[in-house]
């Protein structure tokens, strides 16, 4: 996503492609107080451990800490509460099958500022083991070396 599409990114979950396969990508919106709003523009936003899950056909965000605000005194939030996140009706219900039947987990990729608007991006993801990741930085070593080779050469 570039600058120049009027999008900032706020935090990017760099984690979640070590240990996932990220397959299918959606962009959500986030309900989010006033005090939120200010403290993730400013970028003290955490998204670790967090997850997506629908309850109650509702998609919630959860384990994203978001820092309280210093300048919001009384209103503050509290960091790590379930966040609501937009996204139409059927969108649900297709993300519920895909969770349901394939064993997916709905990870958020990043947060970021879309047209004054705070917005998520989610993956269905697979987790991946020990094996795999070991597979993955191996062929990121015998690429890099195959460009170096390439560099040298010419």
């Amino acid at each position: 996503m570039k600058q120049e599409e009027g999008i900032k990114i706020l935090v990017d979950n760099r984690r979640a492609r070590y240990n996932y396969f990220l397959e299918d990508r959606m962009e959500t919106g986030i309900v989010l107080s006033g005090s939120e709003v200010k403290s993730a523009r400013n970028g003290k936003l955490h998204l670790s451990d967090a997850y997506a899950a629908i309850k109650n056909n509702e998609l919630w965000l959860f384990n994203v800490h978001i820092s309280p605000y210093e300048q919001a005194n009384q209103q503050n939030h509290e960091p790590d509460r379930p966040r609501k996140l937009l996204v139409h009706r059927r969108e649900i219900g297709r993300l519920t099958g895909k969770t349901r039947e394939k064993g997916l987990t709905l990870i958020p990729t990043k947060i970021y500022l879309k047209k004054g608007r705070i917005k998520c991006e989610l993956a269905l993801a697979k987790g991946k083991d020990h094996k795999d990741k070991r597979d993955v930085l191996r062929k990121k070593a015998t690429d890099a070396e195959v460009r170096d080779a390439m560099r040298r050469r010419e």
